[in-house]
């Protein structure tokens, strides 16, 4: 199975994105399944996972409707109110029954607090979570949010973690140092892993290509390993730099030098593992 394990989808009818104004020029407008169908089918992508786009139980009600019409969609990643253990207990019981229904992911870098995600209050809602046998998608963005991985990979070693977009590491100024420090810290832990996505909107977005995403892929891959990471396009976000067609394009060549084996691993096998996708679902 070839997956896409991070697209978005919004309905601005439907669900209130206040993020979402118009400085994000083409893509703040309705944009939903019927869009990306065609895409997904000229690359080859078999699955993929819906990502949540708004803290809000509106947006993850509307991302598991998505997923039961469409059969390409193999999980969603939704959201519960992790600050809050007890609401967050009783909802991941009736979010858990749905078939679809993955994963949670919390806004991280759009609270003004950025040590929301280390609050005694969300540790423990990731315990439970944890207890679901549920993932935690880490929005967490470089320089603010990455640091705190390993402090969370500790406190809950049963929960496993994917960090979204490497972090958005500094591409665009071609640039390691502490970002590379503390994604190395992250990965030493085998609960952690990693999506090689929304790498494009951290470059430059008019000269991109692959020669700027490959040093970060390789650096995951010496430290993280193929098996702990997984391909994702970010779409529509990567809509801002770019296309999915080059998007996909350009992150296969990035990769091509690997084994295949690696490249299997990345492009699908991890994601299935670690989402549970199952080719019939």
């Amino acid at each position: 199975m070839i997956i896409d394990t991070h697209q978005h989808f919004w309905n601005l009818e439907k669900v209130a994105y206040p993020w979402l104004d118009p400085s994000f020029g083409s893509i703040c407008r309705t944009i939903e399944a019927d869009e990306l169908e065609p895409l997904i089918r000229k690359a080859g992508i078999n699955k993929t996972v819906i990502v949540q786009a708004m803290n809000s139980y509106e947006d993850t009600d509307y991302m598991l409707k998505v997923a039961a019409e469409r059969e390409w969609v193999g999980a969603v990643v939704g959201w519960v109110p992790l600050n809050i253990p007890g609401v967050a207990d009783k909802k991941l019981q009736e979010y858990a029954a749905n078939p679809y229904f993955k994963g949670v992911r919390h806004l991280i870098h759009e609270e003004k607090d950025p040590d929301w995600v280390i609050r005694d209050s969300v540790i423990e809602g990731l315990k439970i979570l944890s207890s679901f046998g549920l993932t935690f998608d880490i929005v967490g963005e470089f320089p603010n949010h990455l640091k705190h991985v390993p402090y969370l990979a500790e406190k809950i070693p049963d929960l496993r973690m994917v960090i979204d977009h490497f972090a958005k590491p500094p591409i665009k100024e071609k640039q390691m140092g502490a970002w590379a420090e503390q994604f190395a810290a992250a990965a030493q832990y085998p609960n952690v892993y990693a999506k090689v996505s929304g790498l494009n909107t951290a470059a430059d977005w008019h000269t991109w290509s692959s020669e700027d995403l490959r040093p970060y892929i390789d650096y995951a891959l010496t430290h993280f390993g193929a098996d702990r990471l997984m391909f994702g396009s970010d779409w529509p976000v990567a809509n801002l730099a770019g296309d999915y067609e080059k998007v996909w394009e350009q992150t296969n060549r990035a990769i091509a030098d690997y084994s295949e084996h690696e490249r299997a691993a990345i492009l699908g096998g991890t994601a299935a593992k670690f989402y549970g996708i199952q080719a019939e679902s």
